[in-house]
């Protein structure tokens, strides 16, 4: 079955605090309750959106092999909305997929982009990209994001240098973020996106590195967020650092900072979901300082790969688990970008939890 729509409590650990402030504007997303299994789907009338699942996987013991990540993006073309060819691009279908080798301390990823069709998935054996607007249903060639009969998720990906065979099972309800779905991402409220993630998502399934098959072990976890907008970033933006981290106690942690050229925040958000509770965080709550830098060789861009992040949930040490796990998109979506798996310690200096953790706009300024 798909999964629903909580109804719990929604308040911040302070109380009081820094409220929305929302000026008028055509752009705007207008509040609704998320339905499901539709809105698992694509929304082709929005501009962007994205299905991202990350995780880890264990082996044969406790401790992580690997991070993966796997993201399917869906961009609408303005300027083609109205031509009547079939091979008219009113659809673009971008994916990458990416595997962090702990031991091996080296990432490997792969892209790909295609026109999408109409159609819904299966439909046209022609076709070599297509997104449902029915339930989870991503194509691109030959990788893809499908829900099975089952409910469960399968994402498959074969790519260069690995491949990705993975079943994605929910252990917890849909977790929506912002104010029931719709996220704040500036001061303007057309900065808004239709917003839900799905944390601890059971992984099994295979992992294919170099000709050599690994399967996946028990308590591998992934997260999974889909996100769509008409216009996410404010003009003064030039990229974000975001993280979705599966506590060990099993809450989930999301922060987020949008972040201007001098590296102070334009907007900040997140949410904290313990058991039956689910506290959303408010402007201002949510701080990211950056502890350690590390100088890509590539892009020649820093990042900062160790964090403390102030939440009203507490205050946490983010640690990237291996430095350069940057990725060169620029084949697909035109950006350089920092994406990877990374450990959470607590003010206690406990090892709280494993996530992922990405950073746009350090290479160059981040266009949607």
């Amino acid at each position: 079955m798909s999964p629903t729509p909580p109804a719990w409590p929604r308040r911040s650990f302070l109380g009081a605090g820094v409220g929305l402030v929302l000026h008028p504007s055509v752009h705007a997303l207008a509040p609704r309750r998320l339905q499901f299994p539709r809105d698992a789907g694509a929304h082709p009338d929005t501009t962007t959106e994205w299905w991202y699942a990350t995780g880890y996987i264990n082996g044969g013991g406790s401790e992580p092999l690997f991070g993966f990540q796997v993201t399917f993006f869906r961009s609408r073309i303005a300027k083609t909305q109205g031509m009547q060819s079939r091979l008219a691009a009113k659809q673009l279908i971008f994916a990458h997929a990416a595997i962090t080798d702990i031991q091996g301390k080296k990432l490997w990823h792969d892209q790909r982009m295609a026109r999408a069709s109409g159609a819904e998935p299966g439909q046209n054996p022609l076709d070599t990209a297509s997104a449902s607007t029915t339930d989870t249903g991503v194509t691109l060639q030959d990788w893809s994001l499908l829900r099975q009969a089952d409910g469960h998720l399968q994402a498959f990906v074969k790519g260069a240098d690995f491949s990705l065979a993975l079943t994605l099972a929910a252990t917890q309800p849909v977790l929506l973020q912002g104010a029931q779905g719709l996220s704040q991402k500036g001061p303007d409220a057309k900065h808004t996106s239709y917003y839900y993630s799905l944390p601890h998502l059971r992984v099994s399934g295979d992992v294919v590195l170099r000709g050599k098959r690994h399967a996946v072990g028990a308590g591998s976890t992934a997260w999974l967020d889909h996100e769509w907008s008409q216009e996410v970033m404010p003009p003064q933006a030039v990229g974000w650092d975001w993280m979705g981290i599966n506590l060990l106690d099993g809450s989930a942690l999301t922060a987020f900072r949008l972040r201007d050229k001098a590296g102070n925040a334009v907007w900040d958000g997140g949410s904290f979901r313990a058991k039956d509770q689910l506290f959303t965080f408010r402007r201002g709550e949510v701080v990211f300082k950056p502890q350690r830098i590390w100088k890509s060789p590539v892009s020649q861009a820093s990042y900062p790969v160790e964090w403390v992040v102030r939440t009203p949930a507490d205050f946490y040490t983010v640690r990237a688990v291996l430095d350069n796990q940057e990725l060169d998109s620029r084949m697909s979506t035109g950006a350089i970008y920092w994406e990877g798996l990374c450990e959470v310690w607590d003010s206690n200096n406990k090892l709280v939890g494993r996530g992922y953790l990405e950073m746009t706009g350090y290479a160059t300024p981040l266009r949607l």
